[in-house]
């Protein structure tokens, strides 16, 4: 490449990075070349041991380390965080209102993804350059990238979000101008502290070892189908979906713990309509918005059992 094409690659770069600061996200690139480190950073931890071979087959093999077809001639990697509430979501159950809680990376996930890639295409796209989704580990780029630092919990840490926030990549043919790729890293301050330790209650984080032992996470039984193991204690339940044991008590957290939006209020009817595990065919249309708007409708499978759960430790 010639210098003027350099700046010209450069000046895109950043109009990009400031059109997603404008909107209070933030952002890394890094060349496509780095595809190769992840799929041997994610092997790597499977041959060696550290990653449950079920847990393996069920989250992790859905990535694709190389471009779509209609991005062969991709050369770059954007990585972006978006700042994200929890979810407060009220069930009216036996004439209470119950109010329970879904994660930051849950609702409206997917209008979140839509709206980075809008936001990429609209800048890039004038200037003839294209964008595609990548299936890719996003923590795991996203450490790598610089764009964050892994806590305790392995979960991604983003310098003024805390863990609040969700992840999105994306394949570009813009040329990479700034390749951030560092080896990941866990924070300083995760070394003497051990509050997500000390508050998970399934022992997924250990002090032993930098991975945690994820098929032993409550997100990963309460995603999946089938009732809960045995060994899961009923008042480890903590969400509708997914678990904030761990990231509640985080100090790097302190700051957005209380930062929670609305999502909506399920009739009694509605209520027992899910519990009762109706098919989605067969639910009133207005409850099959309220689910879809939440992303819930994804959960549809599981979503009785952890609701019941919640609802009758409530109760207990």
């Amino acid at each position: 490449m010639g210098l003027a094409q350099d700046r010209s690659i450069e000046r895109l770069t950043g109009e990009l990075r400031s059109r997603l600061e404008e909107r209070g996200y933030q952002s890394r690139t890094v060349s496509v070349q780095h595809l190769r480190d992840l799929q041997e950073g994610i092997e790597g931890n499977r041959s060696r041991g550290f990653l449950n071979e079920e847990f393996y087959q069920e989250r992790l093999t859905f990535f694709t380390f190389n471009p779509p077809d209609l991005m062969r001639e991709a050369r770059s990697l954007v990585v972006v965080a978006v700042p994200r509430p929890q979810t407060r979501v009220v069930f009216t159950w036996q004439g209470e209102s119950m109010p329970v809680i879904m994660p930051p990376t849950y609702a409206a996930y997917r209008e979140t993804d839509r709206r980075i890639e809008d936001l990429l295409s609209a800048a890039l796209n004038p200037e003839g350059y294209r964008v595609a989704k990548a299936a890719l580990p996003q923590k795991y780029l996203a450490v790598c990238s610089g764009l964050g630092e892994y806590g305790r919990n392995n979960i991604c840490y983003v310098p003024g979000m805390g863990s609040f926030h969700q992840l999105a990549a994306f394949y570009t043919d813009l040329p990479c101008s700034e390749d951030s790729w560092r080896q990941p890293q866990m924070m300083e301050k995760c070394q003497s502290c051990q509050a997500c330790l000390n508050n998970c209650p399934t022992g997924a984080i250990t002090s032993d070892r930098f991975l945690i032992r994820a098929e032993r996470c409550v997100t990963f039984h309460n995603e999946r189908l089938g009732k809960f193991p045995a060994w899961i204690d009923p008042s480890w339940h903590n969400c509708v979906v997914g678990c904030l044991r761990c990231q509640s008590v985080c100090p790097l957290n302190v700051s957005f713990r209380e930062w929670i939006e609305e999502g909506g209020v399920f009739s009694e009817d509605e209520t027992n309509l899910i519990l009762n595990c109706v098919p989605q065919d067969r639910l009133p249309p207005e409850t099959v918005k309220k689910l879809e708007k939440l992303d819930l409708i994804e959960y549809l499978g599981v979503l009785p059992r952890n609701l019941d759960a919640l609802l009758r430790r409530e109760i207990d």
